[in-house]
């Protein structure tokens, strides 16, 4: 049975799926102003997408960097991800660069969750995982797939894996080509919840085509969505106000 987790002041894998909007901002000014704008607007997690930033990045940087997120952000969530451009960001690095700024940013003091890709390496990522979570961060282990939608029976493969991994959060985005491939999506999410899910799952459907996806958390069981505050960071985030109030919407109805 999937069990929730708590973050700070939030619990992800239970009630309205939890919102988080990326910052995929290129300079340290424009990532604190973003962060300015995302701690106003309501959303559950934020987080830095730092493949994006294109400024110093030894680690003083860094931490400045943080430091001032986490005086902003207050109390919420920090997520923090090094998106490679095999699964559709911005990074091109090698495994032992790879770990080392895993490690370091968990070991920081001031983010709350590391995103891992599971399997961008060829390499198992367990023995990476826990070093990170005995630096008192949570993990999400995640695969993106932004040219099609793999299988049902590999989707839900790919869950299983990075669940076994021992990861905190399990995540999957893959693209549609067609209608089917959204519902198929859906499909596996739901059957990851039923079946072999012991750890929140965060699933999604990408383009306009998979925005239902977004939405139906509660239902299917994918425990975040992501929102877009100005630039969306991947393809078919809606605005967070429009997301706020159709979650809320299917929230009410859901249960009475």
């Amino acid at each position: 049975m999937q069990q929730s987790i708590q973050v700070r002041n939030i619990i992800i894998g239970s009630g309205i799926p939890k919102i988080c909007v990326s910052i995929i901002e290129k300079t340290k000014e424009e990532i604190w102003k973003q962060a300015e704008r995302i701690s106003a607007c309501g959303c559950d997690l934020l987080e830095w997408r730092i493949d994006w930033y294109q400024e110093e990045r030894e680690e003083e940087d860094i931490i400045h960097i943080l430091k001032h997120i986490r005086e902003i952000i207050k109390e919420m969530p920090l997520l923090v991800t090094l998106r490679t451009k095999k699964e559709g960001g911005e990074e091109e690095i090698n495994f032992e660069d790879y770990q080392k700024q895993m490690l370091f940013l968990s070991s920081c003091g001031y983010v709350d969750i590391i995103d891992i890709e599971a399997f961008s390496f060829g390499r198992d990522m367990k023995t990476l995982i826990k070093q990170i979570q005995k630096n008192h961060c949570l993990v999400i282990a995640s695969y993106h797939d932004f040219f099609q939608t793999p299988s049902k029976k590999e989707i839900l493969n790919r869950l299983i894996s990075m669940q076994d991994l021992n990861a905190d959060i399990i995540k999957i985005a893959v693209m549609p080509k067609e209608k089917k491939d959204v519902i198929i999506l859906l499909d596996v999410t739901q059957e990851m919840l039923e079946k072999y899910a012991v750890k929140p799952i965060i699933t999604m459907s990408m383009n306009g085509m998979g925005c239902i996806s977004r939405i139906c958390g509660e239902l299917t069981g994918s425990a975040v969505t992501f929102a877009s505050v100005g630039t969306a960071s991947a393809p078919g985030q809606l605005p967070i106000q429009e997301l706020k109030t159709t979650l809320e919407l299917i929230h009410r109805q859901f249960i009475s």
